[in-house]
């Protein structure tokens, strides 16, 4: 500002004690001014001490220098990259992925505000790592908090501050990393993976391979004689042996830590050590078998000095392979002194990696101890391992002294380890207390939104339920509509779709064609053909539904209603939208009159109705009603809900339908960045905001030229919201989701516990057998 320009300004005095004056005021507060405490905590406000981190120690890498500068060059120029192996091993691990990106990590330890290590091969690990960062940061807070706002807090605290570096090591599925990487753009995300497809074009891929023969060399001398510089027939030795190991580098490692263990024994005569009868396959070395002849001769050498050690490793064998507390393995009888031994012997042998509290072990180490083997007469302490890992794992779930029931805690810390359990089941084998550990957790999961991580869990409770009580029990039936329902929630409906068509077969023929059970197969069935795109299925089958639950339910109970809602949104589908109206039409003042006007599934049918008539080009109905279903959901739900994201969204299709850009395009601006912020970017809702929002803008600019002849096609919007099914006793419910076409509520209607789940009802068995 000019001195002219100041002296032009009025001038501004603050007389009186605790006075305050300025040219402009955000926020002011006087007197004796008292913050709550969460005005401390909230995330734009909480720094991180300089080289926050929970990094793994320093790992000794070499022959990685041109990767390291690839991958710092990836990272500054595109923020974001994938390591992942090539394919000369044949998907299995040991190329040295995590200890690649773990030395990239602590080299540039202080470019980043802050490093954390993510495992990442399932979405609630990711979670749960995520809840770490947040206990670190506001460990006070965080010690009240549940586990989704400990995550929602470390979201935004992300969201917030520059400068972090994310590493999601292990990642299964690429699409795990969509939330994060699409939301989060003020630092950079790292990610190992055996996958290397399914990552998005614009994410720069390392494949790594093995090492090269000299660097293979070279980390295999460092491990073995440290300091000390070999003899040149040492280092021809350490060629051969390499060689022989097919310059894998965990294979390498292994080796290297057995001889700087026991440092009588040459490389030469090491390598003569191995069994040869596991040699090469018909591909090249199988990283498989390498290891396996390595190991071998590991756990020869540990039998003789400390068996506890190869208890405790074939127990972990058998559990998820990050963060296994040492608490777990530490068996009643068992003097923790002994399993601390025993952990450090197994650490110093570089069979697994530790920390004071946990320890992780390698998952191609793990195939191998679990992998039975013809020629190996200790058989038995493979499956010693199995029971040591159920025994462990059901001990930790018995509640505190001070609780009635097991705590959320107990369950989030034993949940990964319960899946693997559940994944790699024995054939044949069943544990009763295990199977009923598994239903909870797969509820415990379903609720949480985690729907797909089920299916192992699930299909280990069908094949108990099918051995004890038979193929047409009726929980075993329950059981098989939750694994039909956590497949389709994986997407996968080439199994989901014969399965309930098994289902619903098998009801008829014990319950009865009009059970209720019976009806609720048959609404599953036809919601799943819809999801499928089959109508020419789904209708019949949605009409039938509803024709026999008016005769034996009613005409206004919740089940009816939500068949009626059902197909209604079957014949949206096919277009037909002189049926689908009156039936929308009538389940709304039903719902109106049965739950009141400002119930979630109310609100839900409001949506979809003022949907149904912008499709049908009847804006002057259509956008009152939605402007008050935004109303109500704002009030209800809060700003950004995702439903309350959806109303705003649809109302702003309306107005732009309506040729008001004036009042479309503001909505459009915010609701985008709501779903950036909330969704990501490359979410399907996000990516429908962002298009309609540039064709308002568009056709802003088009009507400033001359008149518009196109129009914006209603399928741009979200046209459907899916309400909450509407509860059984003592259920809960969780919002819709905000995909493009939301699937229909109650498409798993409950005979005794409803899912909150969009993919549908989640039925709960009476019993455990």
């Amino acid at each position: 500002m000019s001195t002219d320009e100041a002296a032009a300004e009025p001038r501004i005095e603050a007389p009186g004690q605790r006075s305050i004056a300025a040219h402009e005021i955000r926020d002011a507060y006087t007197g004796d001014l008292v913050l709550p405490a969460e005005a401390l905590h909230t995330p734009e406000r909480v720094t991180a001490a300089p080289g926050t981190s929970n990094l793994p120690p320093s790992p000794l890498c070499l022959g990685r220098q041109e990767e390291l500068t690839w991958l710092r060059r990836a990272l500054t120029d595109q923020r974001g990259g994938a390591i992942t192996q090539s394919g000369t091993v044949h998907g299995l691990g040991g190329i040295g992925k995590s200890t690649l990106a773990l030395h990239y990590a602590h080299r540039h330890r202080g470019d980043y505000t802050v490093i954390w290590w993510i495992n990442a091969a399932s979405p609630d690990e990711i979670e749960t790592s995520l809840t770490t960062l947040t206990q670190t940061l506001v460990p006070g807070w965080a010690a009240t908090a549940g586990r989704r706002a400990q995550v929602a807090w470390a979201m935004q605290w992300l969201a917030w501050h520059p400068g972090w570096l994310l590493v999601y090591d292990n990642v299964d599925n690429p699409a795990d990393l969509d939330l994060y990487t699409g939301a989060l753009h003020q630092g950079h995300h790292l990610a190992t993976s055996r996958r290397t497809t399914g990552w998005p074009d614009t994410a720069p891929i390392l494949p790594l391979g093995n090492l090269h023969p000299d660097d293979a060399c070279v980390l295999l001398c460092r491990l073995v004689f440290k300091d000390t510089t070999p003899t040149p027939r040492q280092q021809a030795d350490a060629r051969t042996l390499t060689t022989e190991l097919g310059h894998l580098p965990l294979a390498i490692k292994q080796a290297g830590a057995y001889l700087a263990q026991n440092r009588g024994i040459s490389l030469d005569a090491y390598r003569r050590r191995l069994d040869t009868k596991l040699a090469k396959t018909a591909h090249g070395l199988d990283a498989k078998r390498t290891l396996a002849r390595v190991w071998n001769v590991t756990l020869h050498i540990l039998e003789q000095v400390d068996p506890l050690a190869v208890q405790v490793l074939h127990t972990a064998a058998w559990l998820a392979p990050d963060d296994i507390p040492h608490t777990l393995l530490t068996l009643p009888g068992t003097d923790p002194d002994d399993i601390t031994e025993a952990i450090g012997t197994l650490a110093a042998y570089s069979m697994i990696t530790t920390t004071e509290t946990t320890l992780s072990i390698h998952r191609l180490v793990q195939t191998v101890l679990r992998t039975p083997q013809t020629s190996d007469p200790q058989q038995p302490q493979q499956f010693q391992g199995r029971d040591r890992a159920e025994q462990a794992v059901l001990l930790s779930l018995t509640p505190p002294p001070s609780q009635d029931s097991t705590t959320d805690g107990q369950w989030d810390t034993l949940t990964p380890h319960l899946i693997a359990l559940a994944a790699t089941t024995p054939q044949g084998h069943h544990n009763v207390p295990l199977t009923d550990a598994y239903n909870t957790t797969a509820n415990r999961l379903h609720h949480q939104g985690h729907t797909a991580r089920t299916i192992p869990l699930l299909e280990a409770v069908l094949a108990r339920y099918e051995q004890a009580l038979g193929d047409t029990h009726p929980d075993t039936l329950a059981s098989r509509n939750n694994l039909a329902s956590a497949y389709e929630s994986a997407g996968d409906l080439e199994r989901a779709i014969p399965l309930l068509e098994a289902v619903l077969t098998q009801r008829e023929r014990v319950l009865g064609d009009t059970h209720p059970d019976t009806l609720a197969s048959r609404d599953n069935l036809a919601s799943t053909y819809q999801s499928a795109g089959d109508l020419g299925r789904a209708i019949p089958l949605h009409e039938a539904t509803l024709t026999q639950r008016e005769q034996a339910l009613g005409d206004t109970h919740p089940d009816t209603l939500i068949s009626r809602n059902n197909l209604a949104g079957a014949y949206e589908s096919a277009g037909d939208l002189g049926r689908a109206i009156p039936l929308l039409e009538a389940v709304l003042t039903q719902r109106e009159q049965a739950l009141g006007h400002t119930h979630p599934d109310t609100l839900a049918s409001r949506h979809n109705l003022a949907h149904t008539y912008q499709s049908a080009g009847d804006l002057e109905r259509a956008i009152p009603l939605h402007e008050a279903t935004l109303t109500q959901r704002e009030q209800a739900l809060g700003d950004t809900h995702p439903d309350t994201l959806n109303s705003r969204h649809n109302l702003a299709s309306a107005y732009q339908a309506a040729g008001d850009l004036r009042q479309a395009i503001p909505l459009f601006e915010v609701t985008l960045a709501q779903r950036e912020q909330a969704l990501g970017d490359t979410h399907p809702s996000t990516l429908i905001s962002r298009n309609n929002l540039a064709s308002a803008r568009q056709r802003g600019t088009c009507d400033r030229r001359s008149p518009c002849t196109r129009r914006p096609s209603p399928s741009a919007s979200r046209p459907w919201a899916t309400p909450t099914p509407t509860p059984c006793p003592a259920a809960t419910t969780s919002p819709a989701p905000t995909s493009r076409r939301g699937t229909w509520n109650g498409r798993f209607p409950c005979t005794r516990r409803p899912s909150p789940s969009a993919s549908g009802y989640w039925e709960t068995p009476t019993r455990t057998p």
